[in-house]
């Protein structure tokens, strides 16, 4: 199964840095906060086939595909989700990542149907909060073993014996 977000309206152009390829599917997130994190279980358990690349925003990856997206690496405000070069952010990203995978949370689709202003509203309420309202890890989130091939997470640094 191939991305396809071409004609998604608010979409930012991008390439990826790891492949070069435009049609990378790509979900960039903080991999310090809780709710990120369980967004990304979330994916992992209902995606319909395994073509998204998780990469952290503490990554050297991460960092470069923030950046180049308008997004400060030391303080997100959002993740990114990016389908064929284009990447969109907030409650346009929430909607688009929804619609591609699937499960419960599709029932929820029918609130794109709101304005943007109103959507990124309450998206950046609970951006601006998440780690009050969801926690904070001191690590960055680490995958199950099966799935550690498509993550970019950050480099551990070696401890000296």
């Amino acid at each position: 199964m191939r991305c396809a977000l071409s004609s998604w309206p608010g979409a930012i152009r991008t390439r990826s840095k790891r492949s070069g390829l435009a049609d990378d599917c790509i979900y960039l997130f903080d991999g310090h906060c809780v709710l990120c994190s369980r967004g990304v279980r979330y994916v992992l358990k209902y995606e319909r086939s395994p073509e998204l690349r998780f990469v952290a925003i503490q990554s050297e990856e991460g960092r470069r595909l923030a950046e180049a997206n308008g997004v400060d690496p030391e303080r997100p405000h959002t993740f990114l989700y990016v389908e064929n070069g284009a990447a969109l952010q907030r409650s346009d990203a929430v909607f688009a990542l929804a619609r591609k995978i699937g499960g419960p949370v599709r029932r929820f689709l029918f609130l794109r149907r709101l304005p943007r202003p109103v959507r990124d509203f309450f998206y950046d309420r609970i951006a601006r909060n998440r780690y009050a309202l969801f926690g904070r890890m001191k690590e960055c989130y680490l995958p199950a073993p099966e799935t550690r091939a498509r993550f970019t997470l950050p480099e551990i640094p070696q401890r000296q014996a």
